[in-house]
């Protein structure tokens, strides 16, 4: 799956890289996580559009998104059966623009987190579907979700799924919804070329949402990883309240 991703390229260089007619200014985001707001790009008319919304797809046929589970990932093996994406697979692809992304090997009892970006540097694309949710009171919500399939040989060794990363050239093939079908645009669903990233251990500080500086970029050093909170001690257990006597003749208290 992918859980946590960044971009770190400037506003201007995404836009000449996609394409799009806004103009959008926004920070470096080193980490970001599911439920925040994320710029995609989408196809409206033959014209590629910049677009922020929220990561964790909501179909439109959900009463309450309260109750629904969030949907951030969306497998290139079920994405035309699943009835949470068999609309937007036809009608609303959308591309997530990224620098790299996060994700975490088991190792024992713990999790090491590790970050995969391209070998050769520079931005690039995740396969994406976005929805438009109305609820009962009018309200609207733009959400999307990263469409993940195989992880090829590096990544592999950490973990078995990876998002679906868009070549420059089949961009406006995957967001033009109106002139290619579903089982066209599925075509770009493959793994990355074996050797096209490079992955390497980070600092376990990616494992707080609030930590989005650069220095999640660097790889581990043991020596710089903060130390393992102390487990909080446990409330001493009352004794259970005695139990009276029972003389037989019963008591009102």
């Amino acid at each position: 799956m992918c859980g946590r991703y960044l971009v770190t390229t400037p506003p201007e260089a995404i836009r000449a890289l996609f394409r799009y007619r806004e103009q959008p200014n926004f920070p470096p985001r080193y980490n970001i996580a599911p439920t925040q707001p994320v710029p995609i790009v989408r196809m409206t008319q033959g014209e590629k559009h910049f677009a922020l919304v929220r990561w964790g797809l909501i179909p439109p046929w959900v009463k309450d998104p309260r109750g629904f589970s969030l949907l951030i990932n969306a497998r290139a093996e079920t994405v035309h059966d699943k009835p949470a994406f068999r609309n937007a697979i036809k009608r609303r692809r959308c591309l997530f623009p990224a620098d790299g992304f996060y994700e975490w090997k088991s190792d024992g009892n713990r999790k090491r987190p590790f970050m995969a970006r391209p070998k050769d540097g520079g931005p690039m694309a995740f396969a994406g579907l976005w929805e438009n949710w109305i609820g009962p009171n009018g309200e609207e919500v733009e959400t999307a979700a990263i469409i993940t399939t195989e992880a090829n040989r590096e990544m592999g060794a950490v973990h078995h799924r990876a998002p679906v990363i868009v070549p420059p050239e089949q961009y406006d093939f995957w967001l033009d919804c109106g002139n290619v079908g579903e089982q066209e645009a599925s075509s770009l669903f493959m793994r990355a070329p074996d050797g096209a990233m490079e992955v390497f251990e980070v600092s376990s500080l990616v494992n707080h949402v609030a930590n989005d500086t650069a220095e999640l970029l660097k790889p581990y050093d043991p020596s710089t990883e903060p130390a393992p909170e102390p487990p909080k001690p446990k409330a001493p257990r009352r004794p259970a309240p005695k139990q009276p006597e029972d003389t037989g003749q019963g008591s009102l208290f």
